[in-house]
């Protein structure tokens, strides 16, 4: 695929009518950080893209993407007994947390 097999970056994904918002920010981020990062926009309807809180602001027409680390498909714990503190890497937490506050810090 396209995409790395290896769960070491974050993923901004949108819809279609979010592709400049997304790339802006997208820009930003890899000003302000070295975190790998990917992203990808396509219609709203394709599996995953619509399971956050991004798709209640697309249904009142504002750009809006999902910013995530695709737990469900890379970590085992996921939304499990064992999805504990402990399994957990808060380094790159806060690494990514870093990177994103200062990217949206440069937005225009």
């Amino acid at each position: 695929m396209v995409f790395p097999d290896t769960g070491n970056f974050i993923a901004f994904v949108g819809n279609l009518s979010s592709r400049q918002f997304s790339s802006t920010l997208k820009k930003s981020f890899k000003a302000v950080s070295s975190f790998p990062i990917e992203s990808l926009n396509t219609p709203w309807f394709i599996p995953g893209v619509y399971f956050s809180d991004n798709y209640s602001f697309w249904s009142f027409g504002y750009p809006a993407i999902m910013i995530t680390d695709t737990a469900f498909m890379r970590n085992k714990n996921y939304h499990k007994d064992t999805d504990t503190a402990e399994t957990l890497d808060y380094d790159k937490f806060a690494e990514l947390v870093r990177g994103l506050f200062d990217a949206l810090r440069e937005l225009p």
